[in-house]
C-alpha cells in the first residue's frame, strides 16, 4: 500500500516517519501529473509546492491552525493531504474538486482564493480574530508565484508589522537565482537563528537591555542593528525586516528535513515571521521544469511526453486575433503601447513584446497600477492598450473610474476572457464587466460577435479620444471570413442580421451566434424573428432599438453577463427613457449567482444563456404576450 493511500487527514500524515516523506512527495507528484494531464489545471505551481505542503501539515495542526494558500493554484498537494484524495480525480470537473481553495469545500481551506496577493491580509484578519477570542492557534499564509508583485501583499505586511500580530508568512519563491546566490549559507543561518534557545536568548537579551536605566533602549536598538547588518548582508531579508517581520531564509523548499526543522523552531514565535523558501516550479516533471510558463495553467496533455493531446484547430483564438491585430496597428502607429499585468502569454502579447520591447510594459500582478500607469501614458499622447482578463480587471475598478474616466483619457481596455471561462470557476468567470463598466461616465463598452469584428473594434478603439473597452470571450473564434479589418465601426451603431415580425432578439458579443442559432430553430417552427447584433452596450444604438421595438414589441435580450445592471438592463432603461410602452421584454443572462466550474458549453446550458434557452424563452413570450 502506498503512503498516500493511508492519508485521509493531516493526522495520518504525522504518523509517517520523516525518512519516508520524500517517497510520499513522489507519490503526490505522480497523482497530480496524472489528474492534471486528464483534466487540465495549474500543474507547475502545485508541483513546486509539494514538500512545502507536506512540511506545513506535518508541523502544524490544521484545521485549528489556519493555512491560507495565496491564489490557491499551488494547493493541489494540500487538497490531497486533507481528505480529498479519493475525489481528486474530479479536479476542475463540474461538481468536482475546485481548482482553488474553497471554504465551502473543506474545513482545511481557511480562505477561498483565486485572485493573487490576498493571503497576508486575510491571514492577518484571522490572526486578529483569534487574538480577540483568546485563541493561540497559528495562522500560516503561503504566498508566492508572483503574488508578491501585488500591492495588496505589502499593505498586509505593513499592518501586520505595525500591530505585531502572531502570523507566519511563507514566501514560496521559485526564482532560483536567489537560491544559487545565497542558498547554502542562508540555509545554515536560518536554521541556526530559528532554534528555540536562540529565540529565548534574544528575548532575554532584549528584556535585559530595555531594563537598563536611561540608555538601555538605545543599546538594544544598536545591538539589533548590528545583528541585522550582518544578517542582511548575506540574506535578502532587509525588506521584510523593515516591515517589522522576523525574517528567516532563503531555505531550500524541497528539503523536507530542513523545512520541518525550521517550521518546528519558529512556530513558537509570537510575532510576525516571514520564512523565505525557494522552490523549483514544475519540480519532478521534466517537461514542466523545462517550460514552467506553459505548464503553469495547462489543458489536457500526454503525461509520458508532456505534449498536448488537444487536436490542433485551424481557427485561431480570440486572444491570438487580438495579439495579431494589435501588432499590426502598432506598426502603423508608434503611439500604440501595450500594458499587461503578468500575463503576456495569456493575453497574446508575446509577439508585440518581441517586436516593440520599448512599447511593451508588463507591470506584474498589479492591475490597479497597470490602469493608472496607462493613464499616465495617455496624458503624454500615447494610446495605451491595457490587456487584462475580465475577472482581474475587477481589481482596478476605482482606477478606471478615478484615473481614466473622470478626465476621459484615451485608454483602451482589451478585456480577455469576458463571459463564462469554464473550469477555473467562480473566481475567474468574467460575467460582471458589462455591468461595472457601463456605469462609468465617458466609458464606451463594446463586444464583437466574431473575430473580424474584434479587429474592427480595435481600430475603432485606437482612434477614439476617450476611455473605451473591447470585451471578448475565451477560446476559439467563429472562423468567419476576415474582411474590412481596417474599417472602424461607428460608435454606438448596431446591425440587423436577420429580419422577422414575430420577435425581436437583441444580442451582444458571444451571444450573437447563440441568437442566430435560436433564430434558425424558431424559423423551422414557424416563428419569424429579427436578430440584432447590438455591438455596443454603451452607447446603445437608441434609434435602431426604439424603431424596432415599436413594430416588434416582443423582445428578448441576450448576454453572457449577469442580468443585474448589464446589457438587458441598459435596453430596459433605453426603452423607458424613450417613452416606449406596450412592449414585453425578457432578459437572458447569468442569474444572481456565482457561476461554478465546469465546461463552458455545459455552464451556458445550466444557466440558461444558450440557443435552446433563447428558443424556450421565445415560446413562453409569444404564448403569454
Amino acid at each position: 500500500m502506498s503512503f498516500l493511500e493511508k492519508i485521509d487527514s493531516p493526522a495520518d500524515l504525522k504518523k509517517i516517519p520523516k525518512n519516508d516523506l520524500p517517497s510520499l512527495a513522489s507519490e503526490i507528484r505522480q497523482v497530480i501529473i496524472d489528474v492534471v494531464s486528464k483534466n487540465g489545471g495549474h500543474l507547475a505551481p502545485s508541483l513546486g509546492a509539494v514538500e512545502l505542503a507536506i512540511a506545513i501539515h506535518y508541523v502544524f495542526n490544521a484545521p485549528d491552525d489556519k493555512i491560507i494558500w495565496d491564489v490557491g493554484h499551488q494547493a493541489y498537494a494540500h487538497k490531497l493531504l486533507t481528505g480529498r484524495r479519493e475525489r481528486f480525480h474530479t479536479l476542475r470537473q463540474h461538481g468536482g474538486v475546485c481548482g482553488f481553495t474553497r471554504m465551502s469545500e473543506s474545513p482545511y481551506d481557511a480562505f477561498s482564493t483565486g485572485h493573487s496577493s490576498t493571503s497576508i491580509s486575510a491571514g492577518l484578519g484571522i490572526a486578529c480574530g483569534k487574538r480577540l477570542k483568546k485563541d493561540n492557534t497559528k495562522v500560516i499564509a503561503v504566498i508566492g508565484d508572483g503574488s508578491m508583485t501585488g500591492g495588496l501583499a505589502y499593505e498586509g505586511l505593513n499592518q501586520a508589522g505595525d500591530i505585531n500580530k502572531n502570523i507566519l508568512v511563507i514566501l514560496n519563491d521559485n526564482d532560483m537565482s536567489i537560491a544559487h546566490n545565497v542558498g547554502a549559507i542562508s540555509s545554515l543561518l536560518s536554521r541556526t537563528f530559528s532554534a528555540k534557545y536562540i529565540q529565548d536568548f534574544k528575548q532575554d537579551l532584549k528584556d535585559f537591555f530595555k531594563s537598563l536605566p536611561k540608555f538601555g533602549g538605545d543599546i538594544y536598538k544598536f545591538a539589533k542593528r548590528s545583528k541585522e547588518s550582518f544578517k542582511t548582508f548575506i540574506t535578502p531579508g532587509m525588506l521584510f525586516e523593515a516591515f517589522n517581520f522576523e525574517y528567516f531564509g532563503p531555505i531550500n523548499g524541497h528539503n523536507l528535513n530542513h523545512l520541518i526543522d525550521i517550521l518546528n523552531n519558529i512556530k513558537c514565535l509570537n510575532e510576525p515571521v516571514l520564512l523565505h523558501v525557494t522552490t523549483k516550479k514544475g519540480k519532478g516533471y521534466p517537461p514542466s521544469e523545462k517550460n514552467p510558463v506553459y505548464f503553469h495553467g495547462v489543458g489536457c496533455f500526454n503525461a509520458d511526453t508532456g505534449e498536448s493531446i488537444n487536436t490542433e484547430c485551424s481557427i485561431p483564438t480570440y486572444t491570438q486575433i487580438f495579439g495579431q491585430t494589435l501588432l499590426k496597428l502598432a506598426g502603423k502607429n508608434d503611439r500604440v503601447v501595450a500594458v499587461t499585468a503578468a500575463m503576456p502569454e495569456g493575453t497574446g502579447l508575446v509577439k508585440f513584446a518581441d517586436a516593440y520591447p520599448d512599447r511593451f510594459f508588463d507591470v506584474g500582478i498589479a492591475e490597479q497600477h497597470a490602469v493608472t500607469f496607462a493613464a499616465g501614458l495617455a496624458t503624454e499622447g500615447f494610446r495605451p492598450v491595457v490587456a487584462i482578463y475580465s475577472t482581474f480587471l475587477q481589481r482596478a475598478y476605482d482606477q478606471i473610474l478615478h484615473d481614466v474616466c473622470i478626465e476621459a483619457l484615451p485608454v483602451v481596455f482589451a478585456i480577455d476572457r469576458g463571459g463564462i471561462v469554464g473550469e477555473d470557476g467562480a473566481t475567474h468567470n468574467g460575467v460582471f464587466d458589462l455591468s461595472y463598466l457601463r456605469s462609468l461616465p465617458n466609458m464606451v463598452v463594446m463586444a464583437p460577435k466574431d473575430e473580424n469584428e474584434l479587429c474592427r473594434m480595435l481600430v475603432t478603439a485606437i482612434d477614439h479620444m476617450g476611455p473605451i473597452a473591447v470585451r471578448y470571450p475565451r477560446g476559439t473564434a467563429e472562423g468567419v471570413k476576415m474582411e474590412n479589418q481596417d474599417v472602424p465601426i461607428p460608435i454606438g451603431k448596431g446591425e440587423v442580421l436577420k429580419k422577422g415580425d414575430d420577435l425581436l432578439i437583441l444580442a451582444i458579443g458571444q451571444s450573437v451566434f447563440e441568437a442566430l442559432s435560436a433564430h434558425a430553430t424558431l424559423k423551422e417552427q414557424g416563428v419569424s424573428a429579427t436578430v440584432v447584433n447590438c455591438r455596443f452596450v454603451k452607447p446603445l444604438d437608441v434609434d435602431l432599438i426604439t424603431t424596432l421595438s415599436r413594430s416588434i414589441p416582443r423582445i428578448i435580450t441576450v448576454e453572457e453577463n449577469v442580468r443585474q445592471g448589464g446589457f438587458g438592463s441598459a435596453v430596459l432603461e433605453c426603452l423607458s427613457d424613450e417613452g416606449i410602452s406596450g412592449f414585453h421584454l425578457k432578459c437572458i443572462g447569468v442569474p444572481d449567482t456565482f457561476v461554478e466550474h465546469g465546461p463552458q458549453k455545459l455552464l451556458r446550458s445550466k444557466y440558461g444563456i444558450d440557443a435552446p434557452a433563447i428558443v424556450e424563452t421565445a415560446k413562453r413570450l409569444l404564448k403569454n404576450a
